[in-house]
């Protein structure tokens, strides 16, 4: 299974997200520290989820942090996290309304 896959279905099943968009940006990266043929070192993940809901913007990240350890520890170099509550508003609407 890829790295991608791995975090998706992780990530699906820990939040149960109504909105995930896992992104390999490896190629952004290519010769950079980290990097290494075949990709799968840099991430990017969007997330929304009510279990997101009351906690504050570290306490998010270290519960996606704390739950893919096995994949930053084995070659995910790294993990870029836009994280929401179902409440928030989603950032990426207003910036295509020109907001």
């Amino acid at each position: 299974m890829s790295t991608k896959q791995t975090i998706t279905d992780k990530l699906s099943a820990a939040f149960s997200p109504s909105f995930l968009n896992v992104i390999d940006e490896s190629d952004k990266h290519k010769g950079h520290g980290g990097w290494r043929e075949g990709g799968e070192t840099h991430f990017r993940v969007q997330i929304a989820a009510a279990a997101f809901e009351g906690m504050n913007r570290i306490a998010r990240h270290r519960a996606i942090n704390d739950l893919l350890a096995d994949e930053i520890a084995g070659g995910v170099h790294a993990l870029a996290l836009e994280i929401r509550s179902d409440s928030e508003p989603d950032p990426r609407a207003a910036r295509m309304a020109g907001g």
